[in-house]
């Protein structure tokens, strides 16, 4: 039996907390399961901050980000500006602007601008039949047609990195790339 552990999932006001889910990938919760040997390879992994992180956002607070925020192409930078109280309690609006940079080094994902982000769907594909894929290849890939440590840690990068709000059994083309990229230690 495929034995994990995800945060808790709990309604809130706007939105399911369940969203984005940071997976509990320690040697105690997966210690003598069919995926101890793949939850190691993950807490070992470039992502595993990212997969573990537990920080939990809620819609009302990313739908507010974004009516605030624009994107400036140019110098490829997110700007917003925040509301916070000053030191008097006051409200100051702050301005804040980040690149993909930044969130490449909040996540400690130990990555840059020149790696690829796309791999070769050829290669995707091929990485995934040697990881035992049995469903069709040019179908839809679905977790549920790996082994059970396969299984889990896609399971893992769906639940901790997807936008996905349902239909967690399917894997779209930016997480093959992701799994294809982990598997093969690509940054």
């Amino acid at each position: 039996m495929l034995t994990f552990s995800l945060h808790k999932r709990g309604k809130g006001k706007d939105w399911d907390k369940g969203h984005n889910v940071y997976c509990l990938l320690d040697a105690t919760n997966t210690k003598k399961t069919l995926v101890e040997e793949i939850a190691k390879f993950l807490r070992e992994s470039r992502i595993s901050k990212a997969l573990m992180d537990k920080t939990i956002v809620y819609e009302s607070h990313v739908r507010r980000f974004w009516n605030s925020a624009r994107y400036d192409k140019e110098n490829k930078m997110i700007h917003l500006a925040v509301r916070k109280k000053d030191e008097k309690g006051l409200d100051v609006d702050l301005e804040i602007k980040f690149g993909v940079g930044d969130l490449r080094r909040v996540l400690e994902l130990g990555d840059s601008d020149n790696d690829p982000t796309i791999i070769p769907e050829r290669l995707a594909k091929g990485m995934w039949c040697r990881m035992g894929f049995t469903g069709l290849i040019n179908g839809k890939m679905l977790k549920t047609s790996f082994s059970n440590a396969y299984k889990f840690m896609m399971h893992c990068v769906v639940q901790s990195l997807s936008h996905r709000k349902g239909a967690y059994d399917e894997t779209s083309d930016y997480i093959m790339n992701i799994i294809t990229s982990l598997v093969q230690n690509r940054r």
